[in-house]
């Protein structure tokens, strides 16, 4: 079974086949840098801390992502997904999935549901003030980081619908045999992204203890950097869909980058998220608390 065999599955397979095949999507979509899937896993296992917690972040996340894979992949036997070919719902997505990432952020940063910084945009009042700054790192008013949010962001996130959701949804699940073997699709490429982001959300949880740092700092870290990448990552997200759900052209806009893997295979809105929650809020978020951490220790 090539790498092909696996993207261009052919008709004729056998449940098992069917089975292994959906298994191993589901673990190249866990493992490639998909935006429904890493921004969320690495928000809310950085905020936990720990190898354990941020496994199950990567978990629960997955537990909601499989759900609906499951139903989706029913609605593929029963002919009844045709209308993610008709219309393109990246848009709407990514705006749900931004929306409840500022809201949990908003949690873990204010204590409260929803804050927007249009005055720190005006040029008003910032919203740490150096007194703030110094207090002790267990006064700090972050708040821990909701795990079960990752099962509601699973379920939206599942909406969204790219090359390895084709596969699984037209090609594999009318496949089936009976509509109770519809689901399984859906859960075994679930199964299979689960097991990754299980494996990333632990690495993730330990990107904090890269340094030796007091369990106080270390969840300073954590938590400041989660509340942070799922806030102003939650407002990038809702900005870029609401440009995709006005402008749908910008969603097809990418660059070839000659991988046949899905996610690899092209520089496009997606992949910029990615790197853009990820790579720029998230490690940006990161620097700057052990930035903070030692201007605390310098007060001190």
């Amino acid at each position: 079974m090539n790498l092909s065999f696996i993207l261009n599955p052919p008709t004729g397979l056998t449940l098992t086949e069917i089975i292994v095949i959906s298994f191993l999507l589901g673990m190249m979509h866990g493992a490639t840098p998909d935006e429904h899937t890493w921004p969320i896993t690495f928000s809310y296992a950085i905020g936990k801390y720990s190898t354990k917690s941020g496994m199950k972040a990567g978990l629960l996340f997955s537990l909601g992502f499989t759900a609906q894979r499951a139903f989706l992949t029913t609605l593929g036997f029963l002919g009844l997904a045709a209308f993610y070919q008709k219309y393109n719902l990246d848009g709407p997505v990514y705006m749900l999935v931004g929306f409840v990432m500022a809201i949990a952020g908003s949690y873990v940063l204010k204590g409260r549901y929803l804050h927007l910084p249009i005055d720190s945009l005006l040029g008003g009042k910032t919203h740490h003030s150096s007194q703030s700054e110094r207090l002790p790192l267990h006064e700090s008013e972050q708040r821990e980081v909701p795990l079960k949010m990752t099962v509601v962001h699973g379920l939206i996130a599942g909406f969204g619908f790219g090359a390895y959701a084709t596969i699984i949804t037209f090609i594999l699940a009318p496949q089936v045999n009976s509509i109770y073997f519809a689901p399984l699709p859906g859960v075994f490429f679930g199964i299979g992204t689960m097991v990754m982001q299980a494996i990333f959300g632990a690495l993730f949880a330990n990107l904090a203890k890269i340094k030796k740092l007091s369990e106080d700092e270390i969840k300073y870290i954590g938590t400041t950097t989660a509340g942070r990448t799922l806030y102003y990552g939650g407002i990038a997200f809702l900005l870029v869909g609401l440009l995709v759900a006005l402008l749908p052209t910008l969603d097809s806009l990418a660059i070839p980058t000659g991988n046949p893997i899905p996610n690899l295979d092209a520089i496009n809105v997606g992949f910029f998220l990615v790197v853009g929650t990820v790579g720029g809020i998230g490690i940006t978020s990161m620097v700057k608390s052990f930035k903070e951490i030692a201007k605390i220790k310098q007060r001190n």
